[in-house]
């Protein structure tokens, strides 16, 4: 690659962008129409109410939802349309300059630090699983850990020395990631899951 050059990208990061940017607008969409319907109607139960643990209304009220001042689905929407967009443009063969790349990566880290901070909050202050929060939850890693192993593959990045272990083990990341959100909701939730038996 010619150093500065706009850089594209191979089809199957493409559309795990297009993908996941899909999902999570999708996720946020849902969370939007909720948030509205609640504050229209206190008394609405939005259908993902299914039991003590896996409750949206529960998240969906509390102040974490509303980190900034306004509804996190808003960040949602807007976050997750851009990054259908630029997949779906990738798809067609787009190219972006560095900066853009960099501006993309740095776009995810965010979005993933935001989402460690929600993880812990659901688990550990609200005690309660939304599960389209939940889509967001295993949307984020994938695209900001795959984000940046396309910048070390095309060079935006420079590689460091143990990159090809990296490359060839890729998924070993977001299977830890998988296993471990599985995990700590198992173990938080234990004492109602045991119910269940």
């Amino acid at each position: 690659m010619r150093p500065g050059a706009p850089v594209g990208a191979g089809r199957p990061y493409a559309f795990l962008l297009l993908a996941g940017g899909l999902l999570g607008l999708a996720a946020s969409a849902v969370l939007t129409v909720d948030k509205i319907r609640l504050l229209q109607n206190p008394g609405y139960r939005p259908n993902c109410n299914i039991n003590p643990v896996i409750s949206c209304g529960s998240v969906v009220q509390t102040a974490q939802a509303e980190a900034f001042g306004f509804p996190n689905s808003l960040i949602g929407l807007a976050a997750f349309g851009a990054l259908a967009a630029v997949g779906t443009g990738l798809v067609a063969g787009a190219v972006y300059h560095r900066w853009f790349w960099l501006g993309l990566q740095t776009g995810t880290l965010l979005g993933l630090g935001f989402v460690l901070w929600l993880i812990d909050q659901a688990l550990y202050d609200i005690g309660a699983l939304c599960p389209y929060c939940m889509v967001v939850w295993a949307v984020m890693l994938p695209l900001c850990w795959y984000t940046a192993l396309h910048l070390l593959r095309s060079g935006v990045l420079p590689a460091p020395r143990w990159w090809p272990a990296v490359a060839r083990w890729h998924w070993v990341v977001p299977a830890v990631w998988y296993l471990g959100i599985a995990l700590l909701i198992l173990n938080r939730f234990w004492s109602y899951w045991r119910t269940l038996l």
